[in-house]
C-alpha cells in the first residue's frame, strides 16, 4: 500500500522523480506576494484571507500541493518556471479548489475500496500459496496491487478533474484571467514532451494529462468573462522581483550569474546577483548589486533588507542598523525583517542595543509565532540580560516548532522552576511540557508495536 498512501497529498503536478528534501523558504517579499495575489482567489472560494497561506518550498521541480487544513505549499521550481504572476494565480485556484471541494478529507473515500481490493488479493494469493500453488499466489498479489493502485488513481483523476472546473470558477469570480493558468498547462505539456513522456499511460496517472487538461478548460475560461482582463503590471513587476531574488538565493551562482550576466542593468538582474555574489561569498560585489538598487529605490524596504543582511553575515551588524532599522520601520515591523534587524543588534555586541532587540524581537514572535530564528534569537536576548528562565522558555517554544519535542520538554520544565506559578509565562511553559511528553510517550509506544 506504500504507493497508495504516498498520493494523499493533492496537487498540480506529480512527476517521477527521486525523493529529496524539501525545506519552507521564508521571505517577506516573497509572502506579501503571494497574499496579494491570492486575496481575490481566496475570498472567490469563500475563504478568509487570514485562514489561508501559501508557502514556498525549496523544491526545483514543477509543483504545489495541498496536504490539509487551508495551505497551500508552492514549490521553488514553479516558480522559477512560470513566467508571470497570472501563471501562478492560476495554480494557486486549482489548489483552493482542493481546499474548497473538501478533497483531502474526502481521500479515505478513494483508499478504502483501494484497500478492500489489495486485502482480498493477499487473502486470495496466500491461499493460493498454501494450496501449493506459489507462482499463482504471487500473480494474485501482484494482479491485486496493480488493480488497488488503478482504482485509487482514478478516484485522484476525478479529484483534479474537479479542482480545475473549480479553479476556473474561482478565477472567473476573483475577476481574474484564466489565461495563464492555460498558459502553465501548455508549459507542463511541453516539459512531458521534454521529458519524453510521448506515450504516456492516461489510467497509471494521478492526474489527466496536461493535454486533456488544456482541451477540457479552453472553453470554460474563454467563455469567461474575465478573459480579456488584462494582468495587473503591478503584480508581474513584483512577481519578476521575487522570481529574480529567488533564482539568485536557491541556485548555484554561477547558473545564476549566467542568466543575469552583469550586462543586464534591470532591477531584476541587480536583486539576482546580489543574492547569488552574497551566496558566492563576494560581499563587495554583492554590496555594490545592493547599492544599486538602493540607488533606483532609496527607501524600497526589502532593497534596504538585503543590503542590511549583506552587510550583517559579512560581519558589519553595526553598519547592518541603519538599512534594516529603516526596513523595519517602513514594513511595520514585519516580523521576517524584523527578526533580521534583531539579530543585528544583538551581533553587535554593544549592551545598549539590547533593550531594542528585545523590543523588536517580541513584536516579531508576537506577530509571526511559527518563527524558530526569532525565538532563538529572543532567547540569546533573555541570556545576555541574566533571564535564565525566559531563555529556556524561548529555547522550548523553538524545539517544538522544529520538531524536537525532548528538547522541549527537558527545556519547558527548567523555564518553569524560575518562572512565577500560574503567570503567562509559566502556563505557556506548562502547555509546551505536556504536549511535548505526549509526542513523546506516542512515539515510544510506536516503537514497541
Amino acid at each position: 500500500m506504500r504507493k497508495i498512501i504516498a498520493a494523499l497529498a493533492l496537487s498540480l503536478l506529480i512527476m517521477a522523480q527521486p525523493a529529496r528534501a524539501q525545506s519552507i523558504l521564508r521571505d517577506a517579499e516573497t509572502e506579501a506576494l503571494f497574499a496579494d495575489m491570492s486575496k481575490p482567489l481566496i475570498e472567490a472560494a469563500g475563504l478568509s484571507p487570514k485562514d489561508v497561506r501559501v508557502i514556498l518550498i525549496k523544491d526545483d521541480s514543477i509543483n504545489a500541493f495541498v496536504v490539509g487544513g487551508q495551505t497551500v505549499y508552492i514549490h521553488s521550481g514553479l516558480i522559477s518556471e512560470a513566467d508571470n504572476a497570472n501563471q501562478v494565480q492560476g495554480v494557486i485556484a486549482h489548489e483552493l479548489g482542493h481546499i474548497a471541494d473538501g478533497h483531502v478529507v474526502l481521500q479515505s473515500e478513494g483508499i478504502r475500496p483501494a484497500i478492500g481490493i489489495y486485502v482480498l488479493s493477499l487473502l486470495l494469493g496466500a491461499a493460493a500459496i498454501a494450496a501449493g500453488s506459489p507462482e499463482g499466489g504471487a500473480g494474485i498479489l501482484a494482479a491485486g496491487q496493480q488493480a488497488a493502485q488503478s482504482a485509487f488513481l482514478a478516484f485522484t483523476r476525478v479529484q483534479e478533474a474537479t479542482a480545475d472546473a473549480t479553479a476556473a470558477k474561482f478565477l472567473q469570480d476573483a475577476g481574474i484571467s484564466g489565461r495563464g493558468f492555460l498558459q502553465f498547462f501548455k508549459k507542463l505539456q511541453s516539459a512531458e514532451f521534454r521529458a519524453g513522456y510521448t506515450n504516456i499511460d492516461p489510467y497509471a496517472q494521478s492526474h489527466p494529462l496536461s493535454g486533456e487538461r488544456v482541451a477540457t478548460l479552453t472553453h470554460t475560461l474563454e467563455q469567461s468573462p474575465a478573459w480579456n482582463t488584462p494582468s495587473s503590471q503591478a503584480l508581474d513587476a513584483r512577481f519578476l522581483r521575487v522570481k529574480a531574488k529567488l533564482k539568485g538565493f536557491v541556485d548555484e551562482p554561477k547558473r545564476t550569474l549566467n542568466a543575469y550576466p552583469t550586462s543586464n542593468q534591470s532591477i531584476y538582474a541587480h536583486y539576482a546577483r546580489a543574492y547569488a555574489y552574497h551566496k558566492a561569498g563576494y560581499p563587495d560585489k554583492a554590496n555594490a548589486e545592493a547599492d544599486a538598487l538602493i540607488a533606483a529605490a532609496p527607501h524600497d524596504p526589502y532593497f534596504l533588507e538585503i543590503k542590511g543582511q549583506i552587510l550583517l553575515e559579512s560581519g558589519e551588524p553595526a553598519a547592518a542598523l541603519v538599512p534594516l532599522r529603516e526596513a523595519t520601520e517602513i514594513t511595520n515591523y514585519q516580523p521576517l525583517i524584523a527578526t533580521t534587524f534583531g539579530h543585528a543588534l544583538i551581533a553587535t555586541e554593544d549592551k545598549t542595543n539590547i533593550a531594542e532587540a528585545e523590543k523588536v524581537l517580541r513584536q516579531a514572535v508576537a506577530r509571526d509565532y511559527e518563527n524558530p530564528f526569532a525565538w532563538f534569537q529572543l532567547g540569546t536576548v533573555y541570556e545576555l540580560k541574566g533571564d535564565r528562565a525566559r531563555s529556556l522558555l524561548a529555547t522550548a517554544e523553538r524545539a517544538s516548532l522544529t520538531g524536537d519535542p525532548r528538547t522541549a520538554a527537558f527545556s519547558a520544565r527548567a523555564a518553569m522552576i524560575g518562572l512565577t506559578q500560574n503567570s503567562v509565562d509559566w502556563i505557556r511553559a506548562q502547555d509546551i511540557a505536556l504536549a511535548a511528553q505526549n509526542e513523546l510517550d506516542d512515539s515510544r509506544k510506536g516503537g514497541r508495536r
